[in-house]
């Protein structure tokens, strides 16, 4: 099966394979030509982990990680995320619409080889590339700026290192750090277990180029790809940065947005501590096709909890660094 960013590239797609099926049929040496021929276009990401490469994409069972030597009493995968229990009971009493997935497997993705087209209509925009999820462990590659900065915020929470800012345009932005992020490992050291200076101070020594980052996403995360409709309207309502009401056959009701759920990106960029009005703007200036991210309330609400506790111990205590 192949993966759709949106509910109208599966159509075009649907489309253009039935022309192609037909042109084969009447034109059979044109049509061999155009399957041979036929562009490839990238699918949506997969879900990919280290361990495990189910949808949701921690276990919610501890485990031991070999390869990053992660051990499980530290980091105990989605059953823990900043203090908050996870396991299927909560869940399915929380987030109902996300109870029994955590094992299903992803489908498989379309090889380039095939020639299949997947993504017609999405594929080319930033938005998508950028706000690609992977569900899992991601490695990334840091700099530093001109004043030895990588332009992000941490705060420990939990014996566990999260990011709670990320600066606009900064190294971590590029590199595709985000907000709610859980750092494992700074230039192969885990930092289970630091605080926010220790890791300062990691980041500190780091040479200027190549500083290795291991995280794990922000859990239930998902990316949706809608397309604006004649007026310029995606389809969904929201307040406080929370989706609330949905416009019936919309492109926000067919892609699968849900209500009780949070913006964290805009085509990639972070929206989390915006107005709504500065949100709205920036999905009228965004391109027709749009890609949101979104995480639901509940969880959101217990990060912004814990985020805004630690902030303000910070505070109180005249030490709230950017990396």
């Amino acid at each position: 099966m192949s993966i759709y960013p949106s509910l109208e590239d599966l159509k075009v797609d649907q489309l253009c394979k039935a022309q192609l099926h037909l042109e084969s049929q009447y034109l059979p040496s044109y049509g061999a030509t155009s399957a041979q021929t036929a562009v490839s276009y990238p699918s949506a990401p997969l879900y990919p982990s280290i361990d495990n490469p189910s949808p949701l994409p921690y276990p919610v069972t501890p485990q031991t990680n070999p390869t990053y030597s992660i051990s499980s009493n530290v980091y105990p995968s989605l059953a823990d995320y900043m203090g908050l229990e996870l396991s299927p009971a909560v869940i399915a009493a929380n987030m109902p619409e996300y109870a029994g997935t955590v094992a299903i497997q992803p489908p498989r993705e379309m090889s380039r080889l095939e020639g299949g087209m997947v993504a017609p209509i999405s594929n080319l925009t930033q938005g998508l590339q950028k706000a690609q999820v992977n569900h899992g462990i991601r490695e990334l590659i840091l700099c530093k700026d001109e004043k030895g900065k990588v332009g992000v915020r941490v705060a420990a929470i939990n014996k566990g290192i999260f990011v709670c800012l990320v600066m606009k345009n900064s190294p971590a932005a590029m590199a595709g750090l985000r907000f709610g992020d859980q750092i494992l490992q700074v230039n192969g050291q885990v930092v289970a277990a630091y605080t926010k200076d220790q890791v300062h101070d990691l980041f500190k020594k780091s040479s200027v180029n190549g500083i290795s980052v291991i995280v794990r996403d922000r859990p239930f995360e998902r990316t949706v790809t809608l397309h604006k409709d004649s007026v310029g309207q995606l389809g969904f309502q929201f307040k406080n940065g929370e989706i609330f009401r949905l416009v019936k056959d919309s492109s926000a009701a067919r892609n699968g947005i849900l209500t009780e759920h949070n913006l964290l990106e805009v085509d990639g960029q972070n929206v989390v501590g915006l107005k709504d009005k500065e949100i709205v703007t920036l999905i009228e200036k965004a391109p027709s096709v749009v890609t949101v991210t979104v995480i639901p309330s509940f969880v959101y609400n217990h990060m912004m909890k814990k985020m805004a506790g630690n902030l303000v111990k910070e505070a109180m205590d005249h030490s709230v660094p950017t990396l």
